[in-house]
């Protein structure tokens, strides 16, 4: 993925646009691609900004982020539950494939813990909330 060009520059660009000078000699005198001046002109003028956009997916709108609510609602029924076990539950009743390993990270952004007992034996568990003494 890309990196942002500094909010300077992209001032500096902009500056120079509205100074008179075109967007492509603006690329040439900071080193960048013509299109990278467009672009930078053509959001300032659409928002009035000239910080990068956000980048990225955005959050929950993965494959499991429309399952989110039943998953966790599963793991709180079932903490014991497998990871292996949970992905057949999900194939089964929702049809959708999930990975063992996809679906433990997702629980783990969901705030959801491993803990083994001293038998060796594990649940999941929610993190305590800030706050919660």
């Amino acid at each position: 993925m890309g990196r942002s060009i500094s909010s300077d520059m992209r001032e500096r660009i902009v500056r120079g646009v509205e100074n008179g000078q075109s967007r492509r000699a603006m690329a040439a005198r900071f080193e960048v691609a013509p299109s990278t001046a467009v672009r930078i002109q053509k959001r300032y003028e659409s928002t009035g900004s000239v910080a990068p956009a956000k980048q990225g997916r955005p959050r929950g709108s993965g494959k499991l982020g429309r399952y989110r609510q039943v998953i966790v609602d599963k793991v709180m029924d079932q903490p014991d539950i497998t990871m292996p076990d949970l992905a057949v539950w999900l194939e089964t009743h929702h049809g959708v494939t999930a990975d063992p390993s996809n679906l433990s990270k997702f629980l783990c952004k969901q705030g959801f813990t491993f803990k083994k007992n001293a038998a060796g034996l594990g649940e999941r568990t929610r993190r305590r909330q800030e706050g919660a003494a």
